[in-house]
């Protein structure tokens, strides 16, 4: 299965911090059917512990998630915003990352999370995908760049 869908996606998106941008992608997949109600606090209460900001290279990104038990499917929301919000930096408590995209993850197992992450941050040192994510507003174009990166999955 391939990990995110144009219903997922959501280009311009307007969201003055951190918190609203994951509270809105939290929702798409709260709505969809990817994640329990418990999801989007899960992750706000992750986000203070364990920051997602990434310092890439261009274009800086988060990737938000919350532990298994709150996932129903496994799926990524990805918001591409129309302003950079601001994200707690990944490994460095006192560093912040204005992340222009974010990708939400809901993982259903934890064993698919570490190659997943893995498989991110590489993706992420490429600075012209980063950059087309960026600028095309066509969500099914937009899914299919992401997923083509990215080894499909099967849930048991």
């Amino acid at each position: 299965m391939n990990w995110t869908q144009p219903s997922l996606i959501e280009t311009q998106l307007e969201a003055a911090d951190s918190t609203q941008a994951i509270t809105t992608l939290g929702a798409l997949l709260f709505d969809q059917g990817y994640v329990r109600d418990t999801f989007i606090q899960a992750v706000l209460e992750r986000e203070k512990v364990f920051a997602t900001g990434l310092p890439t290279v261009d274009i800086q990104v988060a990737i938000p998630h919350a532990d298994v038990e709150h996932v129903l499917h496994s799926a990524i929301a990805i918001g591409v915003l129309a302003q950079p919000a601001l994200f707690g930096e990944m490994g460095n408590p006192d560093g912040t990352v204005q992340a222009r995209i974010v990708f939400m993850l809901a993982v259903k197992e934890s064993d698919s999370l570490v190659s997943l992450l893995q498989n991110l941050v590489g993706i992420f040192q490429d600075s012209s995908f980063l950059r087309q994510m960026l600028e095309t507003q066509d969500r099914e174009a937009i899914a299919a760049l992401f997923n083509a990166r990215l080894p499909s999955y099967q849930e048991a």
